[in-house]
């Protein structure tokens, strides 16, 4: 049998928790747009690009269609949460989604991935990285390196904390510098640059022997649109949330298709698919070779801006999950709580900024990351899954969002997703079976937690 969950009206609510332990919905379309877009673009566009091409054996064409045919299964499933999103507009996202269609141990488990692992070691992973980036500007030692690791995570951890709005309009700005500066630095490249683009006949005839890389270059690219979903952990603090949530997943994916493809032009005419496949940082790569090495150093800040910009984001939104846990009783009880004067899920945003410093000075998050980061695509098939339950067990239920293209529409994202970890099983069992490992080693802690709570 199915759980079931009783919803409690605000005035409940508030009689029960206090007027003050809520959160608040105090998020627009314009926040909502820049969770999305500002958690997706991190690094990724920065360094991804010559992955792709090298997958594709330098075939312009068919790296050009992965990054389409990523924005496209990210813009899927985006719709498919957007009704979703839409129809239950919880704190906790898919998290609420998971538990009620498929059991509190399995949004146990995906909560408990989330914190120990994805949430808090891409923002650890983030934080190491710009402090980086900073080295191209100060030399740093390795323990300064770190100092500077941890005190990035510090300083938005405690942003989060002040407030959600504060956070949010610390987001807006980020994002929209770094969405500027790539755009400009496209158009630098497109203007400068000298390289032809080969025409896609040849480059498609060159290349047919290729398409069995098609679905590795798609491994790296949609590790470029990784983060789109974190928007959902947010609903609680949402104004209007039922109109907001599916125009901005697709304002924001829509938006990241065009700007991936736009950059990803630049390089090309810029390097040419030889220069491209062959580097590994092909932003400062392509600005350094047809502007100066000089200005190359702006896209090093741009990168350092966008890194900021995305664990900001990323912080903003995760710990929801922990809230909504915390809430069932399924994880730290501090976590519930909401802060009196600041009205954040205070707790939960500092244990995510704590334990993310743990694995930004200890280095473990690399390893962890790489044996579950294809994890997490389970556990987002069966969040769009659950709309299939949805519409089952509650065919009447207000739904101002209905998903275009039902059922084909979730049903494409589904497949795709379980594509892409049985790809990675099929190329790395060792790791995908490590990381199940890592993910069922919370079964015991969901027993424990069970266990107080009965």
């Amino acid at each position: 049998m199915m759980p079931q969950h009783v919803e409690l009206s605000d005035a409940a609510k508030a009689t029960a928790s206090g007027p003050h332990l809520q959160l608040r919905r105090v998020l627009g379309m314009r926040d909502l747009v820049s969770m999305i877009v500002g958690s997706v673009i991190g690094s990724g566009i920065f360094l991804v690009p010559g992955a792709v091409l090298r997958a594709v054996d330098k075939s312009v064409t068919l790296a050009a269609m992965a990054w389409f045919a990523g924005g496209v299964l990210s813009l899927l499933g985006a719709l498919t949460y957007g009704e979703l999103s839409a129809m239950k507009p919880q704190t906790g996202g898919l998290y609420v989604y998971i538990r009620d269609c498929f059991g509190s141990l399995t949004a146990f488990l995906f909560g408990w991935t989330m914190f120990f692992v994805i949430s808090s070691g891409t923002i650890a992973g983030l934080a190491v990285a710009f402090s980086a980036y900073l080295g191209e500007f100060l030399k740093l030692s390795a323990p300064a390196a770190k100092a500077v690791s941890i005190l990035m995570i510090a300083t938005i951890t405690a942003i989060n904390v002040r407030g959600t709005r504060q956070s949010a309009d610390l987001l807006n700005l980020t994002t929209t510098i770094k969405v500027t500066a790539i755009l400009l630095m496209s158009i630098a490249l497109l203007w400068v640059g000298r390289n032809p683009l080969p025409s896609a006949r040849g480059s498609l005839t060159h290349s047919n022997s290729t398409f069995s890389g098609f679905g590795l270059a798609m491994i790296s690219v949609l590790w470029a649109y990784e983060g789109w979903q974190y928007a959902t952990y947010s609903a609680g603090e949402i104004v209007d949330p039922q109109r907001n949530f599916p125009r901005a997943f697709f304002t924001g994916l829509a938006a990241l298709i065009g700007i991936y493809l736009f950059a990803n032009l630049g390089y090309l005419v810029a390097l040419g698919p030889e220069g491209v496949s062959s580097s590994s940082r092909v932003a400062a790569s392509a600005v350094a070779a047809v502007i100066g090495i000089g200005i190359a150093k702006l896209v090093a800040i741009a990168i350092l801006i966008s890194m900021f910009s995305a664990a900001n984001s990323m912080i903003l939104t995760a710990p929801r999950v922990y809230y909504a846990m915390a809430k069932d009783r399924l994880f730290f009880k501090r976590f519930s709580e909401v802060h009196p004067r600041f009205g954040t899920p205070a707790f939960a945003i500092i244990g995510t900024g704590t334990w993310s410093a743990v694995l930004a000075a200890s280095g473990t998050f690399e390893q962890l990351l790489t044996y579950v980061v294809s994890i997490g695509w389970i556990f987002y098939a069966l969040a769009a899954a659950s709309i299939f339950v949805y519409r089952r067990r509650a065919p009447d239920a207000v739904r101002p969002f209905r998903v275009p293209g039902y059922p084909l529409t979730p049903l494409i994202f589904i497949l795709s997703a379980m594509g892409l970890v049985g790809n990675t099983a099929a190329r790395q069992p060792g790791q995908v079976t490590i990381g199940l490992g890592i993910v069922f080693l919370g079964v015991p802690a969901y027993l424990f937690w069970q266990r107080k709570v009965k």
